[in-house]
């Protein structure tokens, strides 16, 4: 008879993430049995989150296949039911002890002597005996569980950890299986169905691009790609016009990271700021045929996209400017067909006079009251009146006032630091539209963004604990249907309320925000990369405005490879091929490995050698530089994959244990042998070690004030005071 056994426990880290199920065999065999299919589909009444997940496996192998189909819970979770289908017929389940599925999952872990399992249990665990199976059958299952939403600040979030790549085992019944065999690789789809859709304002991912619709009232979000590693969705409540959430991430005793987020809710035109807008376009010779095309289909789409408060101006330069009215006019009938006349009639020719453009663009002061908004979009290089491109910028920040400015660079032969300058200054962006690509798309966007300004001169103005390396440094103005998201460190420890200023309207309004800036969060471990990537991009921008800058390199250098980012500084740098690259890793999982590789090393090619050298030349901007990074890479042993990156530490691989490089020969170190109690006790007290555990079985990691080694001839037992002690050690006070 077969029967299925539930197991729900307390196991081994205190997770809220759920994670894919997987296939456990109980015993060595083969490998025939896969993930064909998964559908994870969320149902959001008030604040309970109704979560089905179905997955179906086949046997693709010649002979009968058995395992076991385990599923982690996220914490709080209530388990409802778990439907599996042997042919029609429903298998039911058992409740077993929780000491018992604790024992029986450390036994799965020291069985397969696979610490990738830790990373996936989470409080509770599901264990249910699906199989046989036979060869070509396939069978559903379907995992029904709920859980309450946490709330954060001014919006409710939604987190699911997806499927990583991983094989599928089961056990072959008489004879060892035959068939394909690889990673399962099933496609996950994710649906989340928000019942009461009106009370939330339009959700947003830090993690994934989604797609988001409403219908008869119901709000419907779902993941653009398919889902993998962690997601995290905060569905911001309606109620007020802006809502703040904050969410944390802090592992040591230094700086924490944490993630703000301003959403606006349910907003009317006539709550939101009017706009006096200046699109100023180059119709210089270079911008005939489809460019000019598009300029055109582009501007008209900005026409399209005011309100009937707003006004308008409309400027075109070449060698000389020209406007359609010398001052702002209001977005009404007439003067919205005249000017699209006029841009109808304009042709492209002469020269570049960006330095006219500009000042024309800011000699017309807005109505107090409006928010002034310039569009700049050139395709060249001044070439008429000042050529400077310093002392165009210094002249155009003079006088921009408080014009927020955003500046589109078509093609290659722009200047990078005027524009980049211009929208700093003015709290805007640049948009770089490379050739081929279509300036309608990337004006269109811009207008659909900026159509509804909600609030204006945004800044944080108290908070509980220090804040630091924030980004954007200057907060942009916050419009409907757009987030804005604040990335930063904080230092301290404290409760209480965060406060934000701006302007709504042009009066002058404060939102506060009751927040939490913990000593501890292990959760939300895909803050600290997006913060990285924040920096990255900032001192990149401040490398465009400054030129070549050592300091700014080094800065760039030493970030992306602390947290795996890939950057134009750290491109050369390859990857083995069963390595994930830093853009495709999985949010969820920072302890990833990046093996660093020389290209010309393990190609043994000069032209690739030849290559190389010439790429690290224009990064490096020196040939001084370029040998001394190659000494770095030598020294540290990328040259050999002899070092690899895990959880912003690097490893280095000697006698057989992969040592933190931070550890001095003088510091103490505590051996644990991998797979024993003590080893489950210490990953249960210190968290922060299981991407290092996953990735290592034999490893060396340097805390405060010892080192941790995990080794077959360590300890394999571990008491109370002992722990207390150890995690005092490492962590430091």
């Amino acid at each position: 008879m077969k029967t299925v056994t539930l197991m729900t426990a307390m196991l081994l880290l205190s997770s809220p993430l759920v994670a894919q199920g997987w296939i456990e065999r109980p015993s060595s065999g083969g490998d025939a049995v896969f993930r064909t299919r998964s559908e994870v589909i969320v149902t959001v009444r008030g604040h309970l989150a109704e979560v089905e997940v179905q997955e179906w496996f086949e046997n693709r192998g010649a002979r009968l296949d058995e395992g076991d189909y385990i599923y982690p819970l996220p914490r709080g979770a209530t388990f409802t039911n778990l439907a599996l289908f042997q042919d029609e017929q429903e298998l039911k389940g058992e409740m077993m002890d929780a000491r018992l599925a604790r024992s029986i999952y450390e036994e799965i872990v020291r069985r397969k002597k696979d610490p990738a399992l830790v990373e996936l249990v989470g409080q509770g665990l599901i264990r249910a005996r699906l199989f046989p199976i036979g060869p070509g059958e396939t069978r559903k299952i379907t995992l029904r569980y709920t859980e309450l939403l946490e709330r954060r600040g001014s919006a409710l979030e939604f987190r699911y950890l997806g499927a990583r790549k991983r094989r599928v085992q089961a056990t072959s019944v008489g004879n060892e299986s035959r068939g394909s065999k690889g990673p399962d690789q099933a496609r996950l789809s994710f649906r989340l169905t928000v019942e009461e859709g009106n009370a939330f304002a339009q959700p947003f991912s830090p993690t994934h691009e989604i797609n988001v619709t409403r219908s008869s009232g119901r709000l419907v979000v779902s993941t653009s790609r398919q889902l993998s590693g962690e997601l995290s969705l905060f569905l911001p409540f309606a109620d007020r016009p802006v809502g703040l959430s904050l969410a944390a991430h802090r592992t040591s005793s230094k700086p924490g990271y944490f993630m703000l987020t301003l959403s606006p809710g349910n907003v009317t035109d006539l709550e939101t700021q009017p706009r006096d807008i200046t699109a100023v376009l180059d119709v210089s010779g270079s911008m005939s045929g489809i460019k000019m095309d598009q300029a055109r289909t582009a501007l008209r789409q900005l026409l399209g996209s005011l309100h009937a408060r707003d006004r308008f101006r409309l400027v075109a330069f070449n060698g000389t400017v020209r406007t359609e009215s010398d001052e702002f006019r209001r977005a009404i009938g007439a003067n919205l067909r005249a000017a699209r006349d006029w841009i109808g009639r304009l042709s492209a020719d002469g020269g570049t006079n960006i330095a006219a453009a500009l000042e024309e663009a800011f000699r017309v002061r807005p109505q107090p009251g409006h928010l002034p908004i310039v569009v700049f979009i050139t395709d060249g290089l001044p070439s008429v009146g000042e050529r400077n491109p310093e002392r165009i910028a210094a002249i155009a920040a003079s006088n921009l006032g408080n014009s927020r400015v955003f500046t589109f660079g078509v093609g290659y032969d722009v200047n990078t630091y005027l524009l980049d300058r211009l929208s700093g200054e003015g709290r805007g962006t640049t948009e770089y539209v490379r050739p081929g690509e279509s300036i309608e798309r990337a004006v269109g966007s811009l207008a659909s963004k900026i159509s509804t300004p909600v609030l204006t001169d945004i800044a944080i103005a108290d908070s509980p604990v220090e804040l630091s390396e924030v980004y954007p440094a200057s907060l942009p103005d916050l419009f409907a249907g757009e987030e804005l998201v604040v990335m930063g460190r904080y230092t301290g420890t404290k409760r209480g309320k965060l406060t934000i200023t701006g302007r709504r309207n042009g009066v002058l309004e404060t939102y506060s925000l009751d927040v939490s800036f913990p000593r501890r969060a292990d959760r939300n471990r895909y803050i600290p990369k997006l913060w990285a990537s924040r920096k990255i991009a900032a001192l990149s921008r401040e490398l465009r405005l400054r030129g070549e800058n050592r300091e700014l390199v080094d800065e760039i250098r030493k970030t992306a490879l602390r947290y795996g980012i890939l950057t134009e500084y750290t491109s050369y740098l390859v990857q083995e091929p069963e390595v994930v690259t830093a853009r495709d890793a999985p949010a969820a999982m920072p302890g990833r490995v990046y093996r660093i590789a020389d290209k010309a090393a393990s190609s043994g090619e000069a032209a690739v050698r030849r290559a190389r050298h010439e790429q690290m030349r224009a990064t490096a901007g020196s040939l001084n530089q370029l040998d001394e990074l190659e000494n770095e890479a030598k020294v540290a042993g990328f040259a050999d994959s002899g070092v690899r990156l895990v959880g912003g530490r690097t490893f280095r691989l000697a006698d057989g244990i992969w040592q933190d490089t931070r550890h001095a020969e003088a510091r103490e170190v505590i051996s644990i042998a991998p797979y024993s109690d003590a080893y489950f006790a210490l990953l249960d007290a210190l968290p922060e070690l299981v991407p290092y555990v996953s990735q290592f079985e034999r490893v060396l990691i340097t805390g405060t004030d010892i080192s941790i080694r995990i080794a077959p001839d360590g300890k394999t037992r571990l008491f109370g005071p002992a722990i207390v002690k150890l995690v005092h050690q490492f962590r430091g006070p």
